[in-house]
């Protein structure tokens, strides 16, 4: 239990950092964000794929199936409406409705995967669920505020980005689910071992994406600067950086993660991506987040410390003491 939750600490502290790409590259598309971003993911994982080149031989056609579905809608998608959404809504307010994500991965999982995780019991889970969603409501109240505050502020720009994250969470509502699917069925399977599979399959995909926005970008006459854009080596880094410590480094750490803790426990500590996002944002902002921003902050912290106190119960036994 322990290690698992180290585990999802370290991947929400790595997984922190892609919210910040979007606002120190304010001027880039969302979709060359996206596609760079794991063009990078995939060029970083190619020498590790040789390294692991045995254990991946192991991989079945159907395992690069899913490698690929992983990669597509867990990956590019996902980030391609996240980016967008810190874009038009800011970083505080998508990293909120992502922030939710905690909540609808549990209901999903308890749901779903009760026959083979034992059953959360709702009544012990409420409690938690309730602070966390607490929390996010506070943060969510401060943003608006301030967003109220600023006569310059685009509302249907805002409401853009916020239906953008809402997006974001529906595809990252279903990766790790299914990625935790994955790895349950294959527990003799290394997750580092995965984590540099999906790399591997997310490479083409970003090529040939990198390579569509490019020639689009031509065709359409766009005064954007390919391949680079205008600012090549701050992008360049945060590219790796991101690709490195985010994509390989963050998953990773995340099936480690996973492997360890029910899909309904697991599903919670994706609140510690959000208050590292949170952090990152405040700290590009140069701003000390206020009295209800941190009182969120204390409310999530106290959702994700009760429900690590939660253990799952077999369906049978939940059905003799109903």
């Amino acid at each position: 239990m322990l290690t698992g939750t180290l585990f999802a600490l370290a991947a929400g502290l790595m997984w922190g950092l892609v919210f910040v790409a979007p606002t120190m590259l304010a001027d880039y598309p969302p979709a060359l964000l996206s596609f760079a971003r794991y063009l990078a993911f995939g060029l970083i994982a190619l020498p590790l794929a040789w390294l692991d080149r045995a254990r991946l031989a192991q991989f079945t056609r159907g395992d690069w199936r899913e490698a690929l579905k992983l990669s597509l809608i867990g990956n590019l998608l996902y980030y391609l409406c996240l980016a967008a959404a810190i874009q038009r809504a800011g970083g505080p307010l998508p990293t909120m409705i992502i922030g939710t994500l905690p909540v609808v991965i549990a209901i999903t999982s308890n749901f779903r995967d009760a026959a083979r995780d034992g059953r959360l019991p709702w009544g012990r889970l409420a409690p938690s669920l309730g602070l966390i969603a607490a929390g996010i409501a506070c943060v969510n109240q401060a943003e608006l505020a301030a967003l109220r505050a600023d006569p310059q502020a685009d509302l249907a720009r805002y409401a853009s980005g916020a239906l953008l994250a809402v997006a974001a969470v529906a595809c990252w509502t279903w990766y790790p689910i299914r990625n935790a699917d994955w790895l349950r069925a294959h527990a003799d399977r290394s997750p580092r071992t995965w984590a540099t599979a999906q790399g591997v399959a997310t490479l083409p995909l970003a090529a040939v994406g990198y390579a569509g926005f490019w020639i689009w970008n031509s065709a359409s006459g766009q005064a954007f600067d390919m391949p680079l854009g205008p600012s090549p080596e701050r992008f360049v880094a945060l590219m790796l950086a991101v690709g490195l410590f985010a994509s390989w480094l963050g998953t990773l750490c995340w099936n480690e993660a996973s492997q360890r803790l029910p899909t309904s426990l697991v599903g919670q500590l994706i609140v510690f991506e959000t208050l590292s996002a949170l952090a990152y944002a405040y700290a590009l902002r140069g701003e000390w987040p206020g009295s209800t921003t941190l009182g969120g902050v204390a409310l999530l912290v106290a959702g994700v410390l009760w429900a690590l106190r939660v253990k799952p119960e077999p369906l049978a036994a939940e059905g003799h003491a109903g």
